[in-house]
């Protein structure tokens, strides 16, 4: 056999081989899932799709104080778009109402004659967002994409990256890890438009809640800022049947 047919088997021979492992690593791979739908399921996980009414303890605690802001909020809720929350206490801001349109948000406050105009991005309480509350439409806010997998104590997820799909959305970027095995939200970074960092959210106490398991605590960390930290406890998820008159400027002011 002469040397150059020798050199010619071999690296034919390699080139088997490397195509060999590439084809074994993509067949054990897959390709990569599809992230829209990945959004859309884990929004289903925190959320039914149908009409549901949730009450909502949140604790804030800051390094000046340890003790902590206790607050509540009933949480009525109506497909992806209206929104209407309720503060229960502290009582002396009982009767104040956010109402959810859209991306549209108003406050209605007893003191006040006519509602006044907020943004998903403004501070509810703690490190809480009016968006936190009124708004888990992932799917319709951002445009994920996929970057890959990594593991959340323990727990094998997928990691996505959201890009706002405009400014009037609560945060401009969000790092989003979904469990790769039942869809649940893991842990979210939430980020600023100049890219910062602002706080990172740990979805846990998975429980039966309107026939799905669900996160039934939030732990929202600043990052800015050391020890402030906003826990939100879900009790109580119901489904309820909501009129649509409930998410209309006009019915909430008589309610007013």
């Amino acid at each position: 056999m002469t040397q150059p047919f020798r050199i010619g088997k071999r690296l034919f021979t390699a080139s088997i081989l490397a195509f060999a492992v590439s084809a074994a690593f993509a067949a054990d791979t897959g390709p990569a899932p599809d992230p829209q739908a990945l959004v859309a399921a884990a929004d289903a996980v925190r959320f039914p799709r149908d009409s549901f009414q949730v009450d909502i303890d949140i604790l804030s605690r800051s390094a000046d104080d340890p003790e902590g802001e206790s607050r509540r909020y009933r949480v009525l809720s109506k497909g992806n778009d209206d929104t209407v929350i309720l503060t229960m206490e502290p009582a002396s801001e009982r009767g104040q109402i956010l109402l959810m349109s859209g991306r549209n948000l108003w406050v209605f406050m007893p003191s006040v004659s006519q509602p006044v105009r907020l943004s998903l991005a403004q501070r509810l309480t703690g490190q809480v967002a009016n968006g936190d509350l009124a708004r888990a439409n992932f799917a319709g806010d951002y445009t994920p994409t996929y970057v890959g997998e990594d593991t959340i104590d323990g727990e094998p997820a997928h990691v996505l990256e959201l890009t706002a799909v405009d400014g009037s959305v609560t945060y401009a970027k969000v790092k989003y890890w979904i469990g790769r095995d039942d869809n649940h939200p893991l842990k979210a970074e939430f980020y600023a438009v100049s890219g910062r960092l602002l706080k990172t959210c740990r979805y846990e106490d998975f429980k039966k809640m309107a026939g799905t398991l669900r996160p039934t605590r939030l732990v929202m960390t600043d990052a800015l800022k050391s020890g402030d930290v906003s826990t939100l406890t879900y009790r109580a998820m119901t489904p309820r049947p909501l009129p649509n008159k409930l998410f209309t400027k006009d019915y909430l002011k008589k309610l007013n």
